[in-house]
């Protein structure tokens, strides 16, 4: 008898941050998400856009900064999204070595989020 799969949702990331209420805003305002939800003490808060949905959680500098990939249908569309709301692009679309399309943006805390097509 073969058992079953169960089925997975999106995983949802959390970053730490210095500021969960300047994360937000920085989200919001400069990568294009809507601020969901912040818990009392603003501890912990999230933010959404699409079907990415990313947790902040507040820590003491210094800390490890995560590093997440968000695969984009349209790269160029985002990457000139991205640029014109200037957002810190600290790689620059190209195709690179390993046959991505891709570019990388970094967060005020240091996060890197690696959008990639292909």
């Amino acid at each position: 008898m073969t058992q079953q799969r169960s089925v997975f949702g999106t995983p949802v990331p959390e970053l730490p941050v210095v500021d969960v209420p300047r994360a937000q805003q920085y989200y919001r305002d400069v990568l294009g998400f809507e601020i969901g939800w912040i818990y009392p003490g603003d501890e912990i808060g999230a933010v959404s856009r699409d079907n990415v949905t990313i947790f902040f959680r507040k820590r003491q500098a210094p800390f490890e900064a995560a590093t997440h990939w968000i695969y984009a249908p349209d790269i160029e569309a985002c990457y000139r999204e991205l640029r014109e709301l200037r957002a810190n692009i600290i790689d620059p679309l190209g195709e690179k070595p390993w046959g991505l399309l891709q570019f990388t943006v970094q967060d005020l805390d240091g996060n890197l989020f690696h959008f990639h097509h292909g």
